[in-house]
């Protein structure tokens, strides 16, 4: 296991004065490796008046041994020049993440934001001959603050503070290899989360003490890495999944969510699974062999992790269908009232089956996907939004 990140939360206009005494504390303090340090500042829309406004605190990160920014989501309501933005945001800064809301924590769904989105992904995708700079770009549903991971983070206002980030896919797998049955992988896992966690706790407690910092808890997801003995995907296909993809894939991702939904730890964030295809050396096999689909991750999205992630998608995808995908998912995380991301990339000149292989350390070789369909727009042509209920408990129960 891995600490992926200690995010510190911030407005920019009031960083903590001992940020770079913190930083370089939070680097040294825990037992287990920290990949990143990382900055998550209140939505930019709320104190970036001019896109070069953004050079000062780029380079205050960068003196205060800061790795990563995240400047937050244009929300619903921010104006549509925002999001407009974002390309050259994350563009002109290889350190700078942003996103965008496609469905808020009302309930409310963006129809032209989802267009809008759809578009910059597109506009992204033709930055870098690669179409890697959709790396630093997601859109959010139904998002909270407080999240350590990218590039969803953002900080709700109120005291600076931290919370961690972990990649634990690792846990998962040395659980269920080593068990005779789910029973006992159960009580090993909920066992390993709750006393890594601890420990982890302790630490970040100590560390927002000194540094009078709120300590905003442990998103510890099961999170993957590319080797392949920090695989999700190979902890589901060890429960005896032919594949992921196949039918089972379902129960094993819900199985290990309700392992760390019963785990005791001070959680934040997504605390559940995460799918992202390009990361994990499984994942990134079975989509390029076409086990592994699109809809089987959103299907995977409704019982656990943080949705559609780091998707290598076809070059030529047209802008009706990312809208239709970002529809999809805005609908599951209203619906199930969880949150969700969905970080898409075209990559330029590729089409479906096509292999993908970054230069890039967190990411597995892996090969393009197919994607297909969209949404005729006739009933929702000039909406805003839509509003959709959540699902209650005891919704179409019978008396």
């Amino acid at each position: 296991m891995q600490i992926r990140s200690v995010t510190f939360f911030a407005d920019p206009q009031d960083l903590p004065h001992n940020l770079e005494q913190a930083v370089a504390d939070a680097r040294a303090a825990f037992t287990f490796p920290v990949q990143t340090i990382r900055l998550a500042t209140t939505p930019y829309p709320d104190w970036l008046n001019d896109i070069s406004g953004l050079d000062r605190l780029v380079g205050c990160c960068r003196e205060f041994g800061v790795d990563y920014m995240a400047v937050g989501p244009a929300r619903l309501d921010d104006d549509p020049h925002y999001v407009d933005w974002i390309p050259d945001l994350v563009g002109d800064h290889e350190m700078v993440f942003a996103s965008a809301e496609v469905a808020d924590l009302g309930g409310r769904i963006g129809l032209q934001r989802v267009n809008q989105v759809a578009e910059v992904v597109g506009r992204l995708a033709t930055l870098r001959p690669d179409g890697f700079a959709n790396l630093y770009f997601t859109a959010t549903a139904n998002c909270p603050p407080g999240s350590p991971f990218f590039p969803v983070a953002y900080h709700g206002g109120g005291p600076a503070g931290f919370a961690l980030a972990v990649e634990a896919a690792d846990v998962a797998l040395a659980a269920i290899d080593g068990a005779s049955d789910l029973h006992e992988a159960e009580e090993t896992l909920i066992g390993a989360i709750e006393q890594n966690s601890a420990g982890l706790a302790r630490v970040a407690s100590q560390l927002a003490t000194r540094h009078h910092l709120a300590f905003g808890g442990i998103d510890y997801s099961l999170a993957p890495h590319p080797m392949p003995g920090r695989s999700l995907g190979a902890a589901v296909e060890r429960m005896g999944v032919s594949h992921v993809g196949a039918s089972g894939s379902l129960f094993a991702a819900a199985w290990l969510a309700s392992c760390v939904d019963r785990a005791q730890f001070p959680r934040c964030g997504f605390s559940g699974l995460m799918f992202p295809v390009l990361e994990d050396a499984v994942l990134a096999r079975r989509a390029s062999e076409g086990l592994l689909t699109l809809d089987d991750l959103l299907l995977y999205s409704a019982v656990c992790g943080a949705g559609l992630d780091v998707l290598p998608l076809p070059g030529n995808i047209a802008s009706e269908v990312l809208s239709a995908i970002l529809l999809d998912l805005a609908a599951l995380a209203v619906r199930l009232d969880k949150p969700l991301t969905a970080r898409l990339m075209p990559l330029p000149g590729l089409s479906v089956g096509d292999p993908v292989d970054f230069d890039f350390g967190y990411f597995a070789q892996g090969g393009v996907m197919a994607a297909g369909g969209g949404l005729e727009g006739r009933l929702t042509a000039g909406l805003e939004t839509v509003r959709l209920a959540p699902r209650s408990a005891g919704a179409g129960a019978h008396p």
